[in-house]
């Protein structure tokens, strides 16, 4: 028991021992949080159904890019790394546009002034998606940057890599797009390779 200076009494009283209740949803989230960290790598799994508009009005969805191989870059205006390799990614999809490949670059989470104002300055050759043009983002949990995304032409996830990286890295990850076997062993891809 303790006076404070305005006479007050304050009594303190030994915390009781947490509930079972409580105990229990403490488990059951550490048990979730653990298993969605390890569920992260989706590779092989069906891409989830999208939706995409381009600054230009060109629309994407999981049906109009059936048979193609979808690049999706998740980036952003602030992000250095994204900078340093949009004009990578400008030459892959002008390298592999032959053989199919869609590159949309989504930009997530920012003003469409900004973007504009960001693209005129720097400007890129492959179709700009704005997140309020698409669900793209969150159904991939883009929140470090740059992301690579890589959809096969059957519809699945072939490649997913976090982080910047170099040119024969994401080449790879294109490429798995078109050969199934290299699904299996990816090399500098798969789970090690996301950060």
């Amino acid at each position: 028991m303790l006076r404070g200076a305005t006479g007050l009494v304050l009594t303190f009283r030994p915390m009781a021992a947490p509930s079972v209740t409580l105990r229990c949803l403490v488990a059951i989230l550490f048990i979730l949080t653990s298993l969605s960290a390890v569920a992260g790598d989706e590779t092989g799994q069906p891409a989830p159904r999208f939706r995409a508009k381009t600054t230009t009005g060109a629309q994407f969805n999981n049906e109009s890019v059936k048979g193609k191989v979808v690049l999706f870059e998740f980036w952003t205006t602030w992000c250095k790394y994204c900078e340093e390799e949009a004009s990578l990614v400008d030459d892959i999809a002008r390298e592999f546009s032959g053989k199919g490949l869609i590159v949309l670059a989504v930009d997530v989470l920012e003003p469409d002034q900004k973007v504009k104002k960001y693209l005129a300055e720097h400007p890129r050759s492959v179709p700009i998606v704005l997140t309020k043009d698409t669900n793209l983002a969150a159904m991939y949990n883009a929140q470090s940057y740059p992301i690579y995304v890589v959809i096969d032409r059957d519809g699945n996830i072939a490649a997913e890599q976090r982080g910047a990286r170099r040119r024969d890295c994401v080449t790879t990850n294109a490429e798995a797009g078109w050969n199934r076997s290299e699904r299996r062993g990816f090399g500098q891809l798969g789970p090690s390779a996301r950060y």
